[in-house]
């Protein structure tokens, strides 16, 4: 069986930049003919609608607020939800982060005071896996281009809200020169905008942990662009 899954994608609660809630986007997602979605709203050093000022644990209980309510809808419609965020912070470069939960963000309330490296070291180190996002996106909020192909094992090649191709054919490259696992995502952050991007793999995904043992084996598709 093929089944088709969204890597990237943003909900209302957690991202400053989206416009729909988690149960609204996975009633469309299922709509479209996907079988899973991975929520992975922008983390609180990205463009995050959490209150920083408020306590770790309050934070991190609205981070993952979207989350929770697209799972909630998920169980309801038959749409598998999986948890992971986007991790920003250097320069305006941003790394999708998969295979940890929210018992772990609370177990580390110094995430971010870490430096990059630190942090992608640490991830690595518990078991997740790192795709940096849109690596040679060009955008005011971005700086110099900065890459960790040592610490980093993916890098999405395909994001399907790309207007411009080169910048999904430079990640292409980047990708293939580093020997780094190839991700597609559409970057959604409004059903007005839908891209229709993601990965279809020839198994079906029963957990996040899954989907990362399935990227690291190569047996798939992307699509998207």
């Amino acid at each position: 069986m093929d089944y088709k899954i969204e890597t990237h994608m943003h909900t209302s609660q957690a991202s400053a930049c989206s416009e729909d809630s988690g149960a609204v986007i996975a009633r469309e997602y299922k709509k479209c003919g996907y079988d899973g979605i991975i929520v992975t709203d922008h983390f609180f050093n990205g463009n995050s609608a959490i209150d920083r000022r408020l306590p770790w644990e309050e934070k991190i209980n609205l981070f993952c607020s979207g989350y929770e309510d697209a799972l909630a809808e998920g169980r309801k419609i038959g749409l598998d939800v999986y948890f992971g965020w986007e991790y920003g912070g250097d320069g305006g470069m941003e790394f999708l982060t998969y295979g940890l939960d929210k018992a772990w963000l609370l177990a580390h309330p110094n995430l971010l005071s870490m430096p990059i490296r630190e942090y992608l070291a640490l991830v690595r180190a518990d078991g997740g896996f790192v795709s940096q996002a849109h690596p040679f996106r060009e955008a005011p909020y971005i700086g110099e281009f900065r890459h960790y192909p040592d610490l980093t094992e993916g890098a999405e090649v395909i994001n399907s809200s790309h207007l411009r191709p080169e910048y999904n054919r430079r990640a292409i490259e980047y990708a293939e020169k580093y020997g780094l696992i190839k991700t597609a995502g559409s970057d959604t952050h409004s059903l007005k905008r839908f891209y229709n991007g993601g990965m279809i793999f020839h198994k079906k995904i029963n957990s996040i942990q899954d989907f990362i043992a399935e990227l690291r084996r190569g047996d798939y598709e992307l699509i998207g662009e």
